[in-house]
């Protein structure tokens, strides 16, 4: 019986390969893997893409032949790559780290050994772990007709802005999150925090969850540690935005949608 082929998700120092051609850039799907993997090699077994297996490993180094392949971030590969295939490779990125973090038990120091896709268990002393995910909560505050616009310290672009955003902390609900996240990073009262929606964010392992909030009180009064500008935009005075890829655009787009259909 003829081998089947497979969709290979292949990390090269925490680059994705890609197969590059005339018709741009794919996941490879072949019979055989794109480089070989040694016994050692990190290796996970992924949920199958329309009946297609699909395998992750990861490369220290680069092979030397590198024809008709390059490597490229998770985060820019949402440009060239179906969605669902980006999906998978998040999930494969976030698993593969997973790996690597849990090879020993937090408890006794003894390996652990893989008992399904998604956990694991100490070979001494039977503890279980699984992946952990950490949430993030992203908010758009709207004040009249205009919306916070924030640019993080951490941002790539210079002149970019963005929401404020920040981690769940241990014995808080998101909506307590959302709060105090906002009177740290800019000093602001608000008020009616809806959820919006949420997104899966692989870097490392993260979600965010978004929400919108009205401006109740307060003068802006910057964390520096994370923050270097804030300032209150409308939709005929937007600075430059995040891409479409997060779900800070989403949260955006949907206010200068707003906007327009008022």
């Amino acid at each position: 019986m003829e081998k089947p082929s497979t969709y290979w998700f292949v990390f090269i120092s925490n680059s994705l390969l890609l197969q590059h051609d005339e018709s741009g850039y794919h996941i490879p799907c072949t019979v055989e893997p794109p480089f070989p993997m040694k016994e050692w090699t990190p290796r996970q077994e992924l949920p199958s893409l329309d009946g297609v297996p699909c395998v992750a490993y990861s490369l220290n180094t680069p092979p030397q032949d590198m024809k008709g392949y390059v490597t490229m971030g998770l985060r820019e590969s949402w440009n060239v790559l179906p969605h669902t295939f980006y999906n998978v490779a998040g999930k494969a990125s976030e698993l593969l780290y997973w790996d690597s973090c849990t090879r020993y038990c937090g408890v006794c120091g003894a390996p652990m050994k893989r008992t399904t896709i998604i956990s694991k268990q100490c070979t001494h002393c039977g503890k279980e772990v699984w992946p952990q995910v950490s949430p993030a909560i992203i908010v758009r505050i709207r004040r009249g007709d205009d919306i916070l616009l924030v640019h993080a310290k951490n941002f790539r672009r210079s002149e970019m802005y963005g929401l404020v955003a920040g981690f769940v902390e241990t014995g808080e609900t998101l909506e307590q999150c959302v709060k105090r996240e906002v009177m740290e990073e800019v000093g602001l009262e608000i008020k009616n925090i809806r959820y919006f929606g949420s997104q899966p964010w692989p870097y490392p392992c993260g979600i965010m969850i978004g929400f919108t909030a009205d401006y109740v009180a307060g003068e802006l009064h910057l964390q520096e540690e994370e923050l270097s500008r804030a300032g209150w935009f409308n939709r005929k005075n937007l600075p430059q935005i995040p891409d479409k890829m997060s779900i800070a655009r989403r949260l955006i787009d949907n206010y200068i949608e707003e906007r327009v259909t008022e």
